[in-house]
């Protein structure tokens, strides 16, 4: 699991920009947390939709792949409960509900410091006959 938590944390540029981290990937389920900063902030002052989303999928991708086997997003979909303020930590946690040979379903729940639930994401992968590790 170790390779697959380096793999992501060395080649997911976009998310390294917007500060998540991978804290832990298992087979079928993985955990980022994104410390909010002025830039993850929208017009109306809460965290913005597009940075928990970026924290969602980056969580799915991690859970989707952790076995080792290419999976890429080919649905998704998030419903906001909660709005969020500055001054806190969101975390994310992506868990498989159910895979088939080729596809693979995932459900990510984001809460915040308080284990107050902000978001929930779901997620539909397809599974290549590909390594994630295999040089293109």
């Amino acid at each position: 699991m170790q390779e697959i938590l380096d793999f992501f944390s060395e080649n997911d540029h976009f998310a390294r920009h917007c500060g998540i981290v991978l804290l832990e990937v298992k087979p079928a389920w993985a955990k980022a947390k994104m410390e909010i900063q002025p830039h993850h902030m929208n017009g109306a002052k809460t965290v913005h939709g597009g940075a928990i989303f970026t924290l969602a999928d980056f969580t799915f991708a991690a859970a989707a792949n952790s076995q080792g086997q290419l999976a890429l997003a080919i649905n998704t979909s998030i419903s906001f409960f909660k709005p969020t303020h500055g001054n806190t930590t969101l975390y994310a946690e992506a868990e498989e509900l159910a895979v088939n040979r080729r596809l693979g379903y995932y459900q990510v729940k984001i809460t915040d410091n308080k284990q107050q639930l902000v978001a929930q994401f779901q997620g539909t992968a397809y599974r290549k006959e590909k390594s994630l590790l295999q040089e293109p």
